[in-house]
Formats: C-alpha cells, sequence, structure tokens
C-alpha cells in the first residue's frame, strides 16, 4: 500500500457521513455493526501502514542526521589536515605538506558528498512529515468516528429495545379493549335480565292456564245446578 493511497483512505473513512449512512440504510442496526466491523478493520490496516510510513520517514531523519553529523566531521578532518599541512609547510617539509593537503581535499570532498545527500533528503523528510501528521490526524478522526458509531449504535439498539417494549404494551391494551370487562358484564346483565323476563313470562303463563282451569270449574257448577233444578221440576210435575 502506498502512502498516497494510504492517506487517501484515512482521509475518505474520516470524511464520511455516518448520518447519511444510516438515514439510507434500511436496517440502520445491521448498517452500524457492519460499519463498527469495516472501520474497526480499516483502522487496524491504517495503523500498520501509518506505522510504516512513520517508521521510514524516521530512517530518513536518521539516514539525514547522519549525513550532517558526517560532514561536520570531514569539515573537522579537512580542517585538521589542512593546519597539519600548513605547520609542515611552514617547516620547509613541502612534501609531507602536500600529502596532508591531498587528504584535506579529500575530507573536504566526503563532506561535500554528504551536504548534498543531506540536502537533497530535506524536501522529502519536509513533504513525508506533512503526510505523516495527516495520517495521525485522520486516524484520530477515524477513533472517533469508530466512537460515536459505537455509542449510535448501543442509542439506537436501546431506542428500538423501547420501541418494542410500546409497541407490546400497545397491542396489551388494544386486547384488554376487545375484552373489556365492562362490557362482557354488561353482556352477562342482558343475560340475566332475559332470563328472568322468560321466567316472569312463565309464571304469568301458569297463572292464566290456572284461572282458566277455574272457570271451568265454575261452568261445570252451573251445568250441575241447572241439572238439579230441572229433576226438581219433574219431580213435581
Amino acid at each position: 500500500m502506498t502512502k498516497q493511497t494510504v492517506l487517501g483512505r484515512v482521509t475518505q473513512l474520516a470524511r464520511a457521513d455516518i448520518n447519511a449512512l444510516i438515514d439510507r440504510a434500511e436496517d440502520p442496526q445491521k448498517m452500524l455493526d457492519q460499519l463498527i466491523r469495516d472501520y474497526t478493520a480499516n483502522i487496524a490496516e491504517a495503523e500498520q501502514a501509518v506505522a510504516t510510513t512513520i517508521g521510514n520517514l524516521r530512517l530518513m531523519e536518521e539516514d539525514h542526521r547522519e549525513d550532517v553529523d558526517a560532514a561536520r566531521e570531514w569539515g573537522r578532518k579537512a580542517l585538521a589536515a589542512s593546519r597539519k599541512a600548513d605547520e609542515l609547510r611552514a617547516a620547509g617539509a613541502g612534501v609531507d605538506a602536500d600529502r596532508f593537503d591531498d587528504l584535506a581535499k579529500v575530507a573536504l570532498g566526503r563532506q561535500l558528498r554528504s551536504e548534498q545527500e543531506a540536502e537533497a533528503a530535506e524536501p522529502t523528510i519536509a513533504s513525508q512529515t506533512v503526510v505523516v501528521d495527516k495520517l495521525k490526524s485522520g486516524l484520530v478522526q477515524m477513533k472517533d468516528k469508530l466512537t460515536r458509531l459505537k455509542s449510535e449504535r448501543d442509542e439506537l439498539v436501546a431506542r428500538a429495545a423501547s420501541a418494542r417494549a410500546q409497541n407490546r404494551m400497545t397491542d396489551a391494551v388494544k386486547s384488554i379493549d376487545v375484552l373489556d370487562p365492562a362490557s362482557e358484564l354488561g353482556r352477562f346483565e342482558d343475560k340475566v335480565r332475559r332470563e328472568e323476563a322468560r321466567a316472569v313470562g312463565e309464571r304469568e303463563l301458569a297463572a292464566s292456564s290456572l284461572d282458566a282451569q277455574f272457570e271451568e270449574l265454575d261452568g261445570l257448577g252451573d251445568s250441575a245446578e241447572i241439572e238439579a233444578r230441572l229433576a226438581a221440576l219433574k219431580s213435581t210435575a
């Protein structure tokens, strides 16, 4: 994974609009669970890549310090060789003086190469320092977003549980309304009243039948009286 790819992915993930993703999801809880898994995996992958990028930067910085130190050391050696050449030349040892001047030139050449290498590395170190700072910032944002994701998931789960509990309560209330004890008592009272009315009707029917029987007996008594009187008339004739 290249450094630019790492930076691009970290930046993209850090800028992701979680709320928009949740709004578009058919099942927000499942979507959040998947996002948490993806974010966790991406953060772990990004951390490894960023650690590699930081490690490479530290190596470049170390090489740069070594080049700077080497340039300083070769400069010191060149100065020491040049001074020794001057002393020998002043003492009349021209051949030895020339040899130390040659050593000074060699040291100056190595000093120049070390300075050039250090100077060439500085722009790369500067640009990579900016990249590393952005990567670190992006990782912090990603971790903050992961924390928010987990919090929003927990809140969503709690809201869903509360909604289910409310729905169960609503269904229970509806079932109570359907089987209203008051209405059941009302129907039972109507049934009792109908039974009472039937009893009244049966009593009235029984009473009317008894009256008819007595009336029939009264009728039979009149007939007997008439027959008796008829017999009395016949006996006197």
